[in-house]
């Protein structure tokens, strides 16, 4: 009892596993910052090239693409690589990606870059999830998943503060290369600061115990039929498609919706999207303390889980008046409040992933869950693209937003009740 009591307050064990969540949490700032600058640039982009709204809403369909495809293959090429190679691997990719942004001159050579972009950045999120199951007991993780997963809230805030002032300055091409060069950094702080816990010379033996205090499965392999004869897999990867895509539409066509209905030119808009990822922020980390303090009051994860993902979902709904809101800040307020919820429940999602699946198949789930989501991403893209092409209103694309969430948390509850572990017919690594 004394050591867990012990355990429980963090500092007494060590605390080396919060350097690793704070760098996954700069990784995750990284990739978001590179995946935000399009939408900024999006009215910049379409003067200068001639873009329609069908053709925006093609190269955000390029990137949800390629980023399906990548998700479905990077959590186990994360899985067999391991964390630190595979998660390097990733960044590489989506930096000079990122940067090949500012060789690109037309419609085809957007869908490229994007496309590029979309494959590397697959890589985060399985590679994040895994980091922290890895890292971290049970009890801990929702918290520290929502701790790096509030690096796309500030990937978000950073990018409108810098980006319009980049572009401005230097031209837009300028501001691609810029924040895709970003990445490059994290690599000299990833490399020499990260590694297994139980061979890391800053990780004490009372830090292990408590990482390790939950028994571990032997690592193995499972197939992807095998995943899917499970109602956990289902329950996951349908939240994911029915709810990522909505976190799409606030990244990509926020600036666009603030434009359009308050006239707020690329000078003007970095205060509004600064404040609603700065609430999404809170949000983020605020989801995941809701769980993991009712988990630490003895409630059980299925109760713990889903009443923060209930609260989470309800506080989405609002969003439903934004396209009818005369002022500007009352409909900042409620973008950020939706954002904010979305973080949260995100945060809740991810780590039913670890509540419900082996460490050594984390990532394998996370990237099918992953996939699922971009999958919705590109239809949200299509979507939103021609419904503004044909009304010029965020009506309709809100209403879905709204809604998405109560619904997405229905088919989770209806697959899984109880939301316990499964065992996983599976075979062991070579």
């Amino acid at each position: 009892m004394t050591s867990t009591h012990g355990a429980s307050s963090g500092g007494r064990v060590g605390y080396y596993r919060w350097v690793v969540c704070a760098l996954i949490f700069f990784a995750t700032t990284v990739n978001y910052i590179d995946r935000q600058v399009i939408g900024i640039l999006k009215t910049t982009l379409q003067q200068s090239l001639g873009w329609s709204e069908i053709d925006y809403g093609d190269i955000v369909f390029a990137f949800s693409l390629a980023y399906a495809i990548g998700l479905f293959f990077s959590g186990r090429i994360i899985d067999r690589l391991g964390t630190k190679r595979g998660y390097a691997l990733s960044l590489i990719v989506w930096s000079f990606a990122a940067m090949a942004h500012a060789a690109a001159s037309t419609v085809g050579g957007f869908r490229a870059a994007r496309f590029a972009l979309g494959l590397g950045e697959a890589g985060n999120f399985p590679a994040a999830i895994k980091t922290v199951t890895e890292w971290f007991p049970r009890k801990e993780r929702a918290l520290a998943t929502g701790i790096f997963n509030s690096g796309t809230n500030v990937g978000a805030v950073v990018a409108p503060l810098v980006v319009p002032w980049i572009t401005i300055q230097y031209g837009w091409q300028a501001a691609f290369l810029i924040t895709g060069g970003i990445g490059l950094l994290w690599l000299g702080l990833w490399w020499p600061l990260y590694g297994a816990p139980e061979k890391h010379p800053r990780v004490s033996p009372a830090e292990l115990a408590y990482i390790r205090s939950e028994k571990d499965e032997p690592p193995a392999r499972v197939s992807y039929a095998e995943l899917f004869r499970h109602r956990q897999m289902w329950a996951f990867a349908i939240a994911k498609f029915m709810t990522d895509p909505v976190w799409w539409l606030y990244l990509y066509w926020v600036p666009d919706f603030l434009n359009r209905n308050y006239g707020l030119d690329l000078q003007h808009i970095g205060p509004p999207l600064v404040a609603i990822y700065i609430v999404a922020d809170v949000g983020s980390i605020g989801g995941g303390w809701l769980s993991s303090t009712l988990l630490k009051r003895g409630w059980q994860v299925n109760a713990a889980r889903k009443t923060a993902m209930l609260v989470c979902a309800l506080a989405v709904v609002p969003i439903v008046l934004a396209s009818g809101t005369t002022s500007l800040w009352p409909a900042v307020a409620i973008v950020a409040l939706a954002a904010a919820a979305h973080q949260g429940w995100s945060a809740n999602v991810f780590t039913m992933a670890s509540d419900m699946f082996p460490k050594w198949a984390v990532g394998t789930v996370v990237g099918v869950g992953g996939m699922a989501g971009a999958v919705g991403g590109m239809f949200i893209a299509k979507i939103t693209g021609w419904v503004l092409q044909t009304t010029g209103s965020y009506v309709t694309v809100f209403l879905i937003a709204g809604s998405a969430y109560l619904l997405a948390l229905l088919v989770v509850h209806l697959l899984v009740p109880r939301m316990e572990p499964v065992t996983l017919a599976s075979r062991p690594m070579a």
